[in-house]
């Protein structure tokens, strides 16, 4: 399972999703939650679905990725599933087992709720993780808030806590994995046994990882002392943010598809009234 998850992690490339400007595509994933979340008819959340797709194969990362990456949240798909199926209010009645009721319009709640988090989590992994890299993703953070250092807010420390903290994410699932294979072959059991017996059994790879983030952490701290890092203060930069043609032609493309949508929800019923 660790294997699969893939939040934080970059792929090197040189698509139109990976040239585009770090702060339209930091705007762009906030936008395309909203438009997720806007979607109320079918032929909507077709053209979100279509939309997605598109964005997958203009990034050229392999859809085989994208569908790894959803596979951490099975259990929450499922448990949401479940949840819209057998407590949602509806008329029309489909099955009833004592205080348990599906209705058709639970059933409609429960497909477009796993819709959207299956939508949003791959748009925003394809836009945001996978195509920015972290030093990208920080200049782009930096500059959208930078409004906010007028008041003393420490903007750029924010910006590269929040990027260090995902790009390490691939690093820690890497080494957990490994202290996992060390203890199995030491003769370590994590699968048998009840959920208690599970957890105990983790407590020999949890006091290692934590030992061992601890001391990359004291390293990375004295690798940029070492380089005298200051922060964001004077600080240059190698490379200069800067809006190009392409980053106004995407944007008019989603500001298309927000239009899209809206007419869509306007000449065809809602799936749920």
């Amino acid at each position: 399972m660790l294997k699969d998850i893939t939040l934080g992690q970059y792929f090197p490339g040189n698509s139109l999703l990976h040239k585009l400007d770090p702060r339209l595509k930091l705007l762009l994933a906030v936008f395309y939650i909203v438009l997720i979340f806007l979607a109320k008819s079918a032929p909507a959340y077709i053209l979100i679905f279509l939309f997605t797709v598109l964005i997958i194969a203009v990034s050229r990362i392999s859809f085989g990725v994208v569908l790894r990456s959803l596979k951490p949240l099975i259990f929450v798909l499922i448990f949401t599933t479940l949840i819209n199926v057998f407590w949602s209010n509806g008329t029309t009645v489909l099955w009833q087992l004592g205080p348990f009721a599906v209705t058709e319009e639970g059933i409609i709640r429960a497909v477009t709720m796993a819709l959207r988090i299956v939508l949003l989590m791959a748009s925003t992994s394809v836009i945001l993780m996978y195509t920015t890299s972290p030093i990208a993703l920080t200049d782009g953070i930096e500059r959208l808030l930078s409004p906010l250092a007028k008041i003393k807010i420490p903007v750029h420390t924010f910006a590269m806590m929040m990027t260090m903290a995902l790009r390490f994410i691939p690093t820690l699932l890497e080494e957990t994995q490994k202290i996992i294979n060390a203890q199995k072959a030491r003769g370590a059991d994590f699968d048998s046994g009840n959920v208690i017996d599970k957890a105990k059994a983790l407590i020999p790879v949890l006091i290692p990882l934590l030992i061992s983030q601890f001391r990359r952490a004291e390293e990375l701290a004295t690798a940029m002392e070492c380089r005298c890092y200051r922060g964001g203060g004077n600080r240059t930069r190698m490379t200069v943010l800067r809006f190009a043609l392409r980053d106004l032609f995407v944007a008019l493309v989603v500001i298309a598809l927000l239009a899209g949508i809206i007419l869509l929800n306007i000449y065809f019923p809602p799936l749920l009234a």
